[in-house]
């Protein structure tokens, strides 16, 4: 038996129960998007109305995935997640190009977004402005990616508690930074900035503004990363993707509603830390504090659950003989997939000292959601290939909903080729270098 197939099937123990699945689902989801984004989104979409309305589409976007990928994981509650779906439906090749994918562009692009927040977020609560201090923020956000590879490196025990300990204390300090808000901030003043502005938002920047929004809401999928190890999973992982997605939808538009009522929408845009600053004028340098160590115990938990997750796809593939066996190795001592963990955390370590955050979060974005359509696009196929399957839970709204999903997938990746063709072709060019590779090295493998 292989290492990578011993660690792979001991891992597919199933403990994670209804609580420890949504858990998960709003620790992956809630990362630094939400404490980081909406500077991005409120210069792209300057209008108050308009602003908000990105946030409720994409909600409702990421709702439509949530609900299609709950039929395919409680359907195939494998290690793997999407990287199964689209193996199933689409067949080896994709799955290869989408583990490629994860590996040279997805993983490393998200983690070195959400650590380059916990490094800006570090320097605020000591008071220094990361504007000010760019090399000292990125020196940081890779300090941190290199404790985090050290504890999963070491062990996965410390890290699925910080995990979950992380998930209470940044759902709490969102629901706390909203109830403040509104209660403490100015009444007046605080109604006046939903008023519509005026000011026009061309298409494009719309399209511009829900990538970073999608950026904001991703996480709702990587349950699925994890359905061998989920209790019960046809009933399970359906209430905690929707459910789980329907708190994170209620929580990220009322922190932005919270936004809104303490700053104005021009202030919002020059805001990068806008959880921070709208703290700052509630309760001053105090609560600049509280929120600095908030967003950094939030994203340095995401951090570590992203080197945590990411083992798995590439387990799935390896046992496929779909991925390089090297990645699968095992730790000795440790019995953790190190060498996967230290290679993903290197180029996580490299995107943050060569892009800021919003290339990075951009460019997750424009690397993973075509997968995600992929995946919910196989939804059809696979009813019509495997229709005797099991299917615990089936969508609801089936096939309006996801239709609208792929949809959304197709407008925000026309809307990047339109507003940034060379960012969009270089993204794309990694992800298809991944076809030649797969070619020479895989295709003739047998399974």
């Amino acid at each position: 038996m292989s290492e990578s197939h011993h660690l792979h099937g001991s891992r597919l123990q199933r403990q994670l129960g209804f609580w420890s699945s949504i858990g998960f689902v709003v620790g992956m989801t809630i990362g630094s998007g939400i404490f980081r984004t909406p500077a991005q989104i409120a210069a792209r979409v300057p209008d108050p109305i308009l602003m908000l309305g990105v946030w409720i589409l994409g909600g409702a976007v990421t709702l439509c995935g949530a609900l299609s990928i709950a039929e395919l994981a409680s359907a195939q509650p494998q290690a793997g997640g999407l990287y199964v779906f689209l193996r199933d439906a689409w067949g080896r090749g994709t799955a290869f190009v989408f583990t490629w994918s994860e590996l040279v562009l997805i993983r490393a692009a998200g983690l070195g977004g959400i650590a380059t927040v916990f490094g800006e977020y570090f320097l605020r609560s000591f008071g220094y402005d990361p504007a000010a201090h760019t090399a000292a923020a990125d020196y940081v956000a890779v300090a941190a990616i290199a404790v985090a590879t050290t504890a999963n490196v070491r062990g996965v025990r410390a890290g699925a508690l910080l995990t979950g300990l992380s998930s209470v204390a940044k759902f709490g300090a969102l629901a706390f930074v909203v109830c403040v808000a509104f209660l403490a901030g100015p009444e007046e003043a605080g109604a006046a900035h939903f008023k519509a502005s005026g000011a026009p938002t061309a298409a494009g920047a719309f399209g511009l503004a829900l990538i970073s929004v999608l950026w904001a809401y991703d996480g709702f999928a990587d349950l699925a990363f994890l359905g061998g190890e989920v209790v019960n999973p046809g009933r399970t992982i359906p209430r905690a993707l929707i459910g789980g997605t329907l708190a994170i939808v209620a929580i990220y538009i009322g922190a932005n509603a919270a936004y809104l009522w303490v700053l104005p929408i021009d202030s919002i845009a020059r805001s990068p830390l806008i959880a921070a600053d709208t703290m700052a004028q509630v309760f001053g340098s105090a609560g600049v504090t509280f929120v600095s160590v908030v967003v950094m115990v939030s994203t340095f938990g995401a951090v570590n659950a992203d080197l945590l997750g990411a083992p798995r796809i590439f387990f799935a593939a390896a046992e496929d003989g779909l991925f390089f066996r090297s990645l699968a190795r095992v730790h000795p001592r440790f019995k953790t997939p190190h060498v996967s963990i230290v290679l993903s955390a290197t180029l996580g370590a490299v995107f943050v000292l060569t892009g800021t955050f919003e290339q990075l979060a951009d460019t997750f974005v424009l690397a993973i959601w075509p997968f995600y359509g992929f995946a919910v696009a196989g939804l059809y196929r696979l009813r019509r290939l495997k229709p005797d399957l099991p299917r615990p839970y089936r969508v609801h709204g089936y096939p309006v909903v996801p239709a609208v999903f792929v949809a959304a997938v197709l407008y925000l990746v026309g809307s990047a080729f339109v507003t940034d063709p060379i960012w969009t072709a270089l993204t794309f060019g990694i992800i298809l270098a991944g076809v030649p590779v797969y070619l020479v090295a895989f295709a003739g493998k047998p399974r």
